[in-house]
């Protein structure tokens, strides 16, 4: 069985992909493996780590009704979010990687989020980039 790697954030962006790779998980008989990533550090704190845990139980609830199957991953380990989707993506041999893309400013147009580029240029694999629904 092959998988659909997402990364996940609980933001309408974060949202979007998850909706997409549970889509793209029926259409390609695969699991899904969900990335939760933290840089750590003093940021994430007790009380950033239980919001982050209650996220992800709504993660589950909302796989578990999908009856795509699927893992959860969070990550804390003090690397940036892309180099762990992208070393994810590569332990699973995913088929696909999807990511969630946020609405830039002008500015913020000529240059695509660091995390999305590097996704985009490391994955060994497709990247399915969505927006969220606003």
């Amino acid at each position: 069985m092959g998988s659909v790697v997402v990364g996940y954030v609980p933001k309408p962006e974060g949202e979007a992909a998850l909706d997409k790779a549970i889509e793209e998980a029926r259409l390609r008989d695969a699991r899904i493996v969900v990335v939760s990533s933290h840089r750590g550090g003093s940021d994430f704190d007790d009380t950033a780590a239980r919001r982050a845990e209650d996220d992800l139980e709504k993660v589950r609830t909302r796989l578990d009704e999908s009856g795509v199957p699927y893992v959860v991953r969070q990550l804390v380990r003090g690397f940036e979010p892309a180099e762990d989707l992208v070393s994810i993506a590569e332990a699973n041999e995913a088929e696909l990687i999807v990511i969630g893309l946020r609405k830039r400013s002008p500015v913020g147009k000529l240059i695509l989020g660091s995390n999305a580029q590097r996704i985009l240029l490391d994955a060994h694999c497709p990247v399915l980039a969505v927006k969220a629904k606003y």
